[in-house]
Parts: C-alpha cells; sequence; structure tokens
C-alpha cells in the first residue's frame, strides 16, 4: 500500500505557485513631477521609463504617490513607477509599492541621473552611496539600506562652480538632445535585461555604453 501511494505521489506533476513562475519587478525612475521639470536633466528617470511605457504599449495610470504602468517581459511582471512626490520624497513611493506588489529589494531597479558620468553613459550597480544624489539619499533612508539595484544615466557635470543646481534643473543642449533618444532606448533596454537576465548579466552587457 505505501508502495503504491509512493509510485502514486512520484508521478504526480508539482503545481508550481505564481510566484515561481512569473517573477515580479519594480522599474522606478526618479524625477520631479510637472510640466515645469519635463525636460530637464534631472528628470531623465522619467524620459527613461516613458520609453519602457511606449516599447510594452501600456500607459501610464495617477495612482497614491506615483504615476503607475503594469506590463510583462518575458515572463514577468514588471510595475512601472514615476514617482508624484518630488525627488527628495521618492523613497516613500518606492517603500510603499514594493509593499503593495510584494516585491523584494533585490528585484527592484531605480533608474537615475549621475553627474558623475559623461553625458549618455549607463552604469549598472547592486548597491552604493547615494553620492549627494537625494532621490538615493531619501531611497536609502526609507528601505534602511544602500543595497539595492540601480541604473545610472551619465548627464555629466559641464557647470560652473555654484551653478550645479540650474544645471541639474536645466534642459538638455542642442547637442544633447541629438543623442538623447538612441541613449534613452539604451537605458530602456538596460532596464528590461536587469528583469529577464540578472543584474549581472546587464551589467555585463551594458555598462559604459
Amino acid at each position: 500500500m505505501i508502495k503504491w501511494l509512493k509510485n502514486l505521489l512520484g508521478n504526480t506533476p508539482a503545481i508550481e505557485s505564481t510566484d515561481d513562475t512569473m517573477k515580479k519587478f519594480l522599474i522606478v525612475g526618479l524625477g520631479n513631477p510637472g510640466s515645469k521639470y519635463e525636460n530637464t536633466r534631472h528628470n531623465i528617470g522619467f524620459k527613461i521609463l516613458d520609453e519602457l511605457a511606449s516599447m510594452k504599449e501600456v500607459s501610464f495610470e495617477t495612482l497614491k504617490l506615483g504615476d503607475v504602468a503594469q506590463t510583462t517581459h518575458k515572463g514577468k511582471k514588471i510595475t512601472l513607477l514615476k514617482p508624484n512626490t518630488f525627488m527628495n520624497l521618492s523613497g516613500k513611493a518606492i517603500k510603499y509599492y514594493l509593499k503593495q506588489e510584494n516585491i523584494s529589494i533585490d528585484q527592484l531597479l531605480v533608474v537615475t541621473d549621475d553627474l558623475n558620468l559623461e553625458f549618455g553613459t549607463i552604469r549598472m550597480k547592486g548597491k552604493g552611496s547615494p553620492g549627494g544624489h537625494n532621490g538615493l539619499k531619501d531611497t536609502q533612508v526609507q528601505l534602511n539600506t544602500p543595497n539595492y539595484p540601480r541604473l545610472r544615466f551619465g548627464i555629466s557635470d559641464q557647470f560652473s562652480k555654484g551653478n550645479q543646481v540650474n544645471y541639474v534643473l536645466g534642459e538638455w543642449s542642442n547637442e544633447e538632445l541629438k543623442d538623447l533618444p538612441e541613449r534613452i532606448e539604451t537605458a530602456a533596454r538596460a532596464a528590461l535585461a536587469f528583469t529577464h537576465g540578472g543584474l549581472a548579466n546587464a551589467m555585463n552587457q551594458f555598462n559604459g555604453k
């Protein structure tokens, strides 16, 4: 009888849970809400999220703490988030949607601008300091850890002393605008690579490009 039960159970296929078959990811673009900031360097995170939504043919809906879109990519469920809390409070929205969607920190990707990288350069990391970036600073405080994946998009540091704020909150130069669409598309593809191939694979494929 016991042998018969073992044989029966052994031939029964395992039932996989939804969490096992479809991992969930949260991709967050940092920026400031409102038309005043729409085309500024500091809002590149929003632009990259807009490109992702366009690629996946989905639209954003204004919900609690931000604009949100849902999509899938190669069997993974992805929540796209553009916080509407302003840059300094970005972490509040990130923390809320991680909990709301039951997503782990290692499946979070924060997309942001970076003064320390040449224009258009992409660099992905699994952890790091805020480096003076207020959005990353608040995210670290809210998540209580600096250990979360991020995609940094270079905006360079071509500003005179004391003019950093105006530069970051300024609009792209005509020269930058020529290359910006291609750079944004590459960053969006890097974000998708993170969801289906993992951080290490995405880093190898896109860092420095």
